[in-house]
């Protein structure tokens, strides 16, 4: 569904993606794990065309997608939810949510998406009128995902959506992500809690300083010693 082939990035003189090379396939959850700063959220933005590659290919369903503009590539059908949930706080939940269908051309046409969202999330249909400033970060982040699913993505990319949240929540946040696998969606995950990717992924890549050292199932990663004493505290 997506691929990253040989993709280089940088900022200014600082060399941040350094020949990553990552797939993923239609229906697939692949995890991308790594410290803070490893290079997960650029490889991300990249792939939505928020940061341009230096040099590399990127292709999506096939189709090469390199110099096409970001909103081009959300009409493809990828989509970002970004680090940080960046929700819109003076809009309501039910406001946000309409907005993740803003680019479509059918959003007059969107119920359907918004019922299986409020069917997924039925917190937030409790609160589709209150303003999203007011809610916690993980119902924020809720919000976030959702808002993404009402762009009816082919392949979401998530970006941290466990960081700065109690582990309760983060249970919460896997359960969706699980929720979302076993009904086809396509999933690139970057994340830090590498317990929680690796648990949520079929398999994963691993960052460090902008390249891929590790990659494989993430049942062998996790029993793999250099992942338990980096990132899983073994």
């Amino acid at each position: 569904m997506i691929e990253f082939e040989r993709v280089n990035v940088h900022y200014g003189k600082n060399h941040v993606l350094k020949d990553v090379t990552v797939n993923v396939g239609a229906g697939e959850v692949v995890s991308l794990i790594g410290a803070n700063a490893a290079g997960k959220t650029t490889t991300l933005r990249t792939a939505l065309g928020l940061k341009a590659a230096s040099s590399g290919t990127l292709r999506f369903a096939g189709e090469e997608i390199t110099p096409l503009s970001t909103h081009q590539r959300v009409n493809r059908g990828l989509v970002l939810v970004p680090e940080g949930r960046q929700v819109f706080v003076k809009f309501t939940v039910l406001e946000n949510l309409l907005m993740g269908a803003y680019h479509r051309t059918d959003r007059n046409h969107a119920a359907a998406e918004l019922d299986q969202v409020f069917d997924m999330f039925p917190r937030l249909h409790e609160r589709r009128a209150q303003k999203a400033g007011s809610m916690s970060g993980g119902e924020q982040q809720m919000l976030a995902i959702a808002r993404g699913l009402m762009a009816k993505p082919k392949c979401l990319l998530l970006d941290e959506p466990t960081l700065g949240l109690a582990p309760i929540i983060v249970e919460e946040i896997a359960h969706i992500v699980r929720r979302l696998a076993q009904s086809g969606m396509t999933i690139l995950l970057a994340e830090q809690n590498a317990a929680m990717a690796l648990a949520s992924a079929g398999r994963a890549y691993v960052l460090e300083s902008g390249s891929i050292s590790l990659q494989g199932a993430s049942e062998e990663l996790r029993q793999s010693d250099a992942i338990k004493s980096l990132y899983l505290g073994n």
